[in-house]
């Protein structure tokens, strides 16, 4: 299911509210689900145009109750014992010039489990995936890898950490 960037902002509200509610009903059946979400920035901006004015208006034109459902959205990611799982993948934009844009970044940031950081540099230079390795990094790796190969991953950060990102991806 998919809402393109021509479509009105209440549009997108409506096609996440169905798309989140049907998936934690999937997750309810056992299954496992996991949302693809370009961007969490694009999908609070639509809720800020779309919410009722509260009156409080924050830095950079955000509505104070307009990252309240975006976040409810981002926080029905969990794992259900004797169920399914959500799992949910999503973009935020940086660096766009926008105040708004910043303040939804600083909401969500840290949120997640993962965060993995692009780099145009990378990209123009023809090198993918163009991530900057030194940046990006999951939370709790320890229970995700063998105490050897995290003892491996971390010797490898700390040789890479002082290059720049296109001198740690070659």
């Amino acid at each position: 299911v998919s809402s393109t960037f021509d479509e009105p902002a209440y549009r997108h509200v409506q096609l996440a509210e169905i798309v989140i509610e049907k998936a934690k009903r999937m997750v309810e059946h056992k299954k496992d689900v996991v949302i693809l979400l370009d961007s969490i920035t694009r999908l609070a901006r639509a809720y800020n145009a779309v919410i009722p004015s509260s009156g409080k208006v924050l830095t950079g034109g955000v509505d104070s109750n307009a990252l309240q459902r975006p976040k409810r959205f981002f926080g029905a990611a969990r794992n259900i014992e004797n169920g399914g799982s959500l799992t949910i993948i999503a973009t935020a934009l940086i660096e766009t010039g926008s105040k708004m844009d910043d303040v939804i970044f600083e909401e969500f940031k840290g949120t997640g489990n993962a965060e993995i950081i692009l780099d145009r540099k990378l990209a123009d230079k023809r090198i993918f995936p163009a991530i900057d390795i030194t940046k990006s990094g999951t939370r709790k790796e320890e229970l995700l890898v063998d105490k050897a190969i995290l003892n491996k991953i971390w010797v490898l950060r700390r040789i890479l950490n002082p290059m720049g990102s296109v001198e740690a991806m070659e």
